[in-house]
């Protein structure tokens, strides 16, 4: 497909690397040329420099004969007039804007056709509600839902003490009273995808999918506990935090945000009346004992800083806060941070590309079309929902006859609320809802593309 992206920032940088590594042609637009000239650099993509609503640069990029549009610069405004100008000018146009401005929340979803938007993105409200997830049920490092829900890849981390530590992965079930599924582990920034003879090692990140009683049920038999979270504190007012506040007040939980500005503490403060708004300096230790930050159930780091956040985490983990959440803003600081102890890691700008990526992908094909992807194991890897269709290939065979693609693994079939962890005797019918993860340089854009034939 022909793809505009209009942004060279943190986002278009991870599209430009995603998108181009699919295949599609790209053409970038933006006002910086030394941006511009670093990612031509690195990828076989086109740049135009100059302002993105201009009328003029849009006809340079191709936006006639363009398939999609992508707006991903830091205003919000420019986004939203660039999405119409380029719709006015190609009527056929996909459009889809990253919208970040709590203010515009409302209005941009509710007049989503008038702007010619196809699709709106928030990274900051979808991180907001995955740590509200997190919060919701702890004990998990990271969660992806799949099968409306019924069935999700969770990330745990095997501890010293764990009784899945120094077991091959065939006694998982027997250990744990449980049947799941380990898909994916990451030892030392590695992701394996295991046999039944990989022994597990204190540090092992493990993704494990099932059905999500099962997963509940997994935690309490390895001894993972999941106390109720009451109160949480908040390091940094930014618009994540307004968006988390929001969710957690509504439930009755105590919120203490603390932020260094004073002007932002004031705007918090009306915006939030049900949160405690702190000015104070989270670097300062000082600060963070006067907050009894050690005696909360959860930390959310949080600040417009990564090595604050994680600084953070460490020490709430130190304090044995029972729930330590990071954010970070820097996608590949993820590697160097998986074996440190910083709790569940929330990248923005993950989140806001898995969900481009997947409506690419449905637009590339839409018969067939992946119904969910998540990134998981660091970027290792990826988990795919697909629906079987009728056209799908080796229905009704037991997975053990048909000829997967190397470093593809079937890991659930859903059938209406039935959910299944594969075996070899396991078939796949018309309507089942199917999950698979794959790791490498395989590229799957619909459900035929795991088969070998």
């Amino acid at each position: 497909m022909r793809i505009i992206i209009a942004g060279d920032g943190k986002v278009g940088q991870m599209l430009t690397k995603q998108l181009s590594g699919e295949g599609h042609d790209l053409t970038l637009i933006d006002n910086d040329p030394r941006a511009l000239e670093s990612t031509v650099e690195r990828y076989d993509v086109m740049s135009i420099e100059g302002n993105c609503a201009s009328m003029e640069v849009l006809r340079s990029a191709g936006v006639e004969k363009a398939d999609l549009l992508i707006t991903a610069t830091g205003a919000d405004e420019l986004n939203l007039l660039c999405c119409l100008t380029a719709h006015g000018m190609n009527p056929t146009l996909h459009t889809i804007a990253r919208i970040r401005t709590p203010d515009y929340a409302e209005s941009t979803y509710a007049m989503q056709r008038l702007f010619a938007l196809s699709l709106v993105v928030n990274p900051e409200r979808q991180a907001a509600r995955e740590i509200h997830r997190l919060l919701r049920y702890p004990g998990y490092l990271k969660r992806e839902k799949f099968a409306n829900g019924l069935v999700e890849i969770v990330e745990l981390k095997v501890e010293a003490d764990s009784p899945l530590a120094n077991q091959p992965l065939h006694q998982m079930n027997q250990i744990t009273h449980v049947k799941v599924l380990v898909c994916t582990v990451v030892r030392e920034g590695k992701a394996f995808a295991p046999s039944g003879d990989f022994v597990l090692r204190p540090g092992d990140h493990i993704y494990v999918t099932g059905w999500v009683k099962n997963l509940s049920q997994l935690l309490k038999n390895i001894g993972i506990a999941t106390p109720k979270i009451r109160s949480v504190l908040i390091a940094g007012g930014g618009r994540s935090c307004y968006y988390l506040s929001q969710m957690l007040t509504r439930e009755g939980i105590h919120v203490k945000i603390v932020e260094k500005d004073r002007a932002r503490c004031e705007l918090l403060a009306e915006m939030l009346p049900d949160a405690t708004i702190v000015e104070g300096d989270v670097a300062l230790r000082s600060v963070l004992e006067r907050e009894k930050a050690g005696e909360m159930d959860a930390l959310v780091a949080m600040t417009g800083m990564d090595e604050l956040n994680v600084i953070l985490s460490m020490y709430a983990n130190r304090k044995k806060v029972p729930q330590v959440i990071t954010k970070l803003g820097r996608a590949e600081n993820l590697e160097l941070l998986s074996n440190l102890p910083v709790g569940s890691i929330v990248c923005p700008k993950n989140l806001c590309c898995d969900t481009i990526t997947r409506y690419v992908r449905a637009m590339g094909k839409q018969v067939g079309a992946a119904v969910t992807v998540h990134s998981i194991a660091d970027g290792q890897a990826e988990a795919m929902e697909f629906r079987v269709e009728a056209n799908t290939k080796h229905i009704g065979e037991p997975l053990k006859d048909i000829p997967l693609k190397e470093n593809v693994l079937i890991a659930s079939i859903t059938n209406g609320h039935t959910i299944e962890v594969p075996n070899g005797d396991s078939v796949m019918n018309p309507g089942d809802r199917i999950v698979i993860v794959t790791s490498g340089d395989t590229l799957i854009h619909d459900l035929n593309d795991i088969f070998r034939a």
